[in-house]
């Protein structure tokens, strides 16, 4: 086996979550998605896609319908997205490491913005570049970006920055402002852009277009700027695997190839669902976001008031990431949270070391309910200790 791939840290996450997994009377809240399933309408068009027998290969770049409608929807939120554009693929996670296959070679010089999902570095990490990260900062139970020391990392030897926002784990989200100079920035060092951007419609604060700032609300058609979107977190749709990438017009030959020589195509019923969640995207989302921010807003305050816990609301995304001070190994708290108190969350280490003593709390639960004797559940062994 290769040295990258022995190297590779396994998934804390899943560590915690197999402990737990099977047991009845633990409250999960380890994984990046909503216990809601898919809406009737999405899931009865992958059903009558099915029934017509649409159970073939699709063109590499997704169906020319499920493209249109993807470049509809991102051009109703941002600047103009032509079809020509989109590139759709089976899941984010595949849309974000088919990017990083296209920029990336083995040896060259790629930077991530941390705490971040583990995957973003572990793609890079598995190509043979050399992964550099830069730290959010927290502040209170905020992070925040220093710009400056962003900056002095991007050099003209760096190939690829990754960045993700709104961020998983943190909720952490980039101003507009903040967006225009790492641009600026990256165009003078000739740096390409990877922008994770599959929670932007996971957002909090008041806006005209109804989602997070995004780098194409700056960037040019021909900037070196790929983003990555998934239709998992603002649809319902984790296990559908389903994503879409919007690249410069000079990637889309090259992605068509590598998508053939990975996955060769998204299911054809899969991308039915696609089209019809898009279709009544303003029935769904907004319905979602709406919960999502009182899911929020009902943890957040119960968790602030445990003494000894730093904690902020997140801007954007599904978590509560927060510090439990005099608990700093993350791991093997969340391992004891589990078999003592049934209680699953992430542990911050997962993310970055800089987290380490964080726990991140996935707060996207139909039944608010749960969210409230989670915390009851902790309380309960935080005055055990």
């Amino acid at each position: 086996m290769r040295e990258a791939i022995h190297n590779l840290e396994a998934s804390k996450i899943r560590e915690v979550a197999n402990a737990g997994l099977g047991r009845s009377d633990v409250l999960a809240f380890w994984f990046g998605e909503s216990d809601e399933v898919t809406p009737d309408v999405i899931r009865e068009a992958a059903i009558d896609s099915l029934q017509r027998g649409e159970t073939f290969y699709a063109h590499n770049l997704g169906l020319p319908e499920l493209r249109e409608a993807v470049a509809a929807y991102m051009s109703g939120l941002h600047p103009k997205v032509d079809a020509s554009r989109i590139a759709i693929t089976s899941g984010g996670v595949s849309a974000l490491m088919l990017a990083v296959q296209a920029l990336v070679d083995a040896g060259d010089e790629v930077v991530a913005v941390t705490p971040v999902w583990p995957n973003l570095t572990a793609q890079p990490a598995i190509l043979g570049a050399d992964v550099r990260c830069v730290s959010l900062v927290p502040q209170g139970g905020q992070w925040t970006l220093d710009i400056d020391a962003l900056r002095a990392a991007v050099t003209s030897k760096t190939k690829l920055l990754i960045v993700n926002a709104p961020n998983n784990p943190t909720g952490w989200t980039l101003t507009r402002d903040e967006q225009q100079a790492i641009l600026d920035h990256c165009r003078r060092t000739g740096t390409w852009i990877l922008a994770d951007e599959v929670y932007e419609r996971l957002y909090y604060e008041p806006t005209p277009n109804r989602c997070a700032p995004s780098f194409l609300d700056v960037a040019t058609p021909d900037d070196r700027l790929v983003v990555a979107h998934s239709f998992s977190k603002s649809f319902l749709m984790t296990g559908w695997r389903l994503g879409w990438l919007v690249l410069p017009p000079a990637l889309m030959d090259g992605m068509g190839k590598l998508i053939e020589f990975n996955t060769s195509c998204a299911s054809v019923f899969t991308q039915r669902a696609g089209i019809a969640a898009l279709a009544h995207t303003e029935e769904i989302t907004p319905r979602i976001v709406a919960h999502l921010k009182s899911c929020r807003d009902t943890l957040v305050p119960l968790l602030a008031d445990i003494p000894g816990v730093q904690v902020a609301p997140a801007r954007g995304g599904m978590y509560a990431f927060f510090k439990l001070d005099g608990f700093d190994d993350s791991l093997a708290v969340a391992k004891r949270l589990v078999a003592e108190a049934g209680l699953g969350l992430a542990p911050g280490n997962a993310f970055a070391p800089e987290a380490q003593g964080w726990l991140r709390w996935c707060f996207a639960s139909k039944d608010k309910q749960r969210l409230i004797e989670g915390v009851n559940r902790l309380k309960r062994w935080l005055a055990a200790q």
